[in-house]
C-alpha cells in the first residue's frame, strides 16, 4: 500500500472509532441522575476563577493533554504511585498548572456533595464541563458539551511519548498529529488559540530569542526584546509568560491577530502564518471572531470525543487522582 493510501486508510479507521465515540455521548446525559450536574461543575469553575484567571488555561491545557493521550478519559489527573509512573509526571506534562487540576477536583467534589450524584459523574465529564466553563469565563463561546464518558482505567507517563506537538513542530508535523486523531488541518489551527489565554515557559521558547540562531526571523523585535527582558540568560526554564501579550485574560481572536504580526510565543504558533498554507485561516480568524469561534466550537467538540472509553473500558472513578 503506497504512502498515500495508507494515510487515508489510517484516516478512515480514524474517523470511523471518532463516529462510534460520538454515537455514545450525548447532550444532558445526566439529566436522569443528576440534572444539577452541568451547574454545579459550573459554579465550582467560577468560583475557582474568582481566585485565578489562570485556571482558564490552565483547566482547557488538561483538557488537550487528556485527550491526546488515551483519549479523554481523566488519565492526565491520576496522580503516581510508588508503582507507576503516571501520565502526569511526564516529562511534557510537568508543565501543566496545578490549578487545572485543582479546577477538576473541586468540580467533582462539588458534584458528589449532592447525594444523588454521588459516583455517578465521570471525572472526564467533569473536566470537559470544566474547559467548557472555564472559556466562556474568560468571554469566549459558550457550546453545550457532549457526555457519557467513562474515566480511563490506566495511566502511564510511558503512553505520553510522541502523543504531544513540541513546540518546534512545523505545519506538517501538527497537521499529522492531528489528523492521527480524526482532526483536521482547521481543526488544528483553531484549537491552537487555545494559547490566547496560556502561559509558556521561558525554556520552550529560549532558542527564539536567544542562541546561535537567535533572533528569530519570523519573531516580532519588540516582542523578542520583552521576552529577553522576561527570560534573561540563566532563568529557571520554569519561569512562564503569557503567551497573548496584548489582551492574556480574554478568550478572543487576538491570538490570530498576534500571529499577523510576528507575536507568536512558540515557533509552532508563529509557523501558522508563516505558512502560506495556513496563513488564509489565520487571516479569516484575525478578521472575525464569529467564525473563529464557529470553528473553536467545532474543533473542541470533536477533539472532546477522542478515545471516549464506555462499558468495561472504563468506570466512574470515586477519586478523580486514584485508579479504581
Amino acid at each position: 500500500m503506497g504512502g498515500s493510501a495508507a494515510a487515508a486508510a489510517l484516516l478512515l479507521v480514524v474517523a470511523a472509532s471518532a463516529a462510534a465515540c460520538a454515537a455514545q455521548l450525548r447532550r444532558n446525559y445526566y439529566a436522569g441522575v443528576c440534572p444539577e450536574a452541568e451547574s454545579i461543575v459550573r459554579d465550582a469553575v467560577a468560583r475557582k476563577y474568582r481566585e485565578t484567571f489562570i485556571t482558564v488555561g490552565a483547566t482547557l491545557h488538561l483538557f488537550f493533554h487528556d485527550c491526546f493521550v488515551e483519549g479523554c478519559d481523566a488519565s492526565v489527573v491520576v496522580a503516581s504511585t510508588p508503582n507507576n509512573t503516571a501520565e502526569k509526571d511526564h516529562p511534557v506534562n510537568l508543565g501543566l498548572a496545578g490549578d487545572g487540576f485543582d479546577t477538576v477536583l473541586r468540580a467533582r467534589a462539588a458534584v458528589d456533595a449532592v447525594p444523588r450524584c454521588r459516583g455517578r459523574v465521570s471525572c472526564a465529564d467533569v473536566l470537559a464541563m470544566a474547559a467548557r466553563d472555564a472559556i466562556a469565563l474568560a468571554g469566549g463561546p459558550s457550546y453545550a458539551v457532549e457526555l457519557g464518558r467513562l474515566d480511563g482505567l490506566r495511566s502511564a507517563a510511558s503512553s505520553v511519548d510522541g502523543k504531544l506537538a513540541p513546540p518546534s513542530f512545523d505545519l506538517d508535523q501538527l497537521t499529522a498529529l492531528f489528523a492521527a486523531n480524526g482532526l483536521s488541518r482547521t481543526d488544528m489551527v483553531a484549537l491552537s488559540a487555545g494559547h490566547t489565554v496560556g502561559f509558556a515557559h521561558c525554556g520552550t521558547f529560549a532558542g527564539r530569542i536567544r542562541g546561535p540562531a537567535a533572533p528569530d526571523p519570523a519573531l516580532n523585535r519588540s516582542l523578542a526584546a520583552r521576552l529577553r527582558a522576561w527570560c534573561p540568560a540563566g532563568v529557571d526554564p520554569r519561569v512562564a509568560v503569557t503567551m497573548d501579550v496584548v489582551t492574556p485574560r480574554v478568550f478572543d481572536n487576538q491570538y490570530f491577530r498576534n500571529l499577523r504580526d510576528g507575536m507568536g510565543l512558540l515557533a509552532s504558533d508563529q509557523v501558522l502564518y508563516t505558512d502560506p498554507r495556513s496563513r488564509p485561516t489565520v487571516e479569516a480568524w484575525a478578521q472575525s471572531s464569529e467564525a473563529f469561534s464557529r470553528a473553536f466550537v467545532t474543533a473542541i467538540t470533536k477533539m472532546g470525543r477522542i478515545g471516549v472509553k464506555t462499558g468495561a473500558q472504563g468506570n466512574i472513578r470515586r477519586n478523580c487522582a486514584v485508579l479504581d
